[in-house]
């Protein structure tokens, strides 16, 4: 594994995987603010963050992000499934921090991918639905950038446990940094009270994991945070995180 990296966006050289690796290491039981201030001090303004603007996770790291630098981009995905309330939540946040936004969309419209995949496409449908409206759209983009973060948790989903802090993501190009993911629940909750952080307005109305309106519903006090995603489907990760994740392309 290379050591070293040439930056994609400056003449700068970047931490290769193996040198992500010693720094996993290093920052394992770390503060995620010192995580942060780790990522933009090494990428830059080559750093994005991936928020959905659908739990705390993202909106504590939005606040964090915030104290130290407004040089780091949000990059949050509008799969034309998103809940009306979330799209009026992101522009109430973009109101109260001044960090850059970019809203990603998919190449197709929803009835263009009706028109190319079936009808039960319009009902965002995975595997595939997920694969292009929610992963393309985040490749494309990360083309432009040395490192993502995202607010991932080990404790969230299986696929999760082994989140590490930092690590190199192939097929993204570029470093995935999850300065949460040592952190509970009941952390996250924690920073948003402390800090009087805003979260999304469904989170006080039954759901607890937010995501495309078709495939969201509200769950039981005593159900598992995301099982009101997919609800009744063998599938609990959109692909974005989980690298086996990834739906065939039809006809490919």
């Amino acid at each position: 594994m290379p050591e070293a990296l040439r930056s994609q966006r400056e003449n700068m050289i970047l931490p290769g995987p193996e040198a992500l690796e010693r720094q996993a290491e290093r920052l394992e039981g770390a503060d995620p603010r010192e995580i942060i201030e780790w990522a933009v001090e090494t990428y830059g303004g080559g750093l994005a963050l991936s928020a959905s603007f659908g739990g705390g996770e993202g909106m504590a790291l939005v606040d964090m992000i915030s104290k130290v630098t407004n040089e780091v981009t949000i990059l949050t995905i509008d799969t034309g499934f998103i809940f009306q309330e979330t799209a009026e939540f992101r522009e109430e946040v973009m109101r109260r921090y001044k960090l850059p936004l970019e809203v990603l969309r998919p190449a197709l419209t929803v009835e263009e991918q009706v028109e190319r995949y079936g009808e039960q496409m319009r009902t965002c449908t995975p595997d595939l639905c997920c694969q292009v409206r929610k992963i393309e759209p985040l490749q494309r983009a990360l083309q432009r950038y040395d490192a993502w973060m995202t607010g991932i948790r080990r404790e969230q989903t299986p696929e999760r446990a082994n989140t590490r802090a930092v690590v190199w993501e192939e097929r993204y190009g570029a470093a995935k940094v999850a300065p949460l993911a040592r952190w509970t629940d009941e952390q996250v909750w924690d920073y948003v009270k402390e800090y009087d952080v805003p979260v999304n307005p469904l989170l006080h109305q039954g759901y607890k994991s937010i995501g495309c309106e078709p495939q969201t519903r509200p769950v039981h006090p005593d159900e598992d945070p995301r099982a009101g995603r997919w609800a009744g489907l063998d599938k609990n990760e959109c692909g974005l995180h989980w690298e086996n994740g990834k739906a065939e392309r039809a006809g490919s």
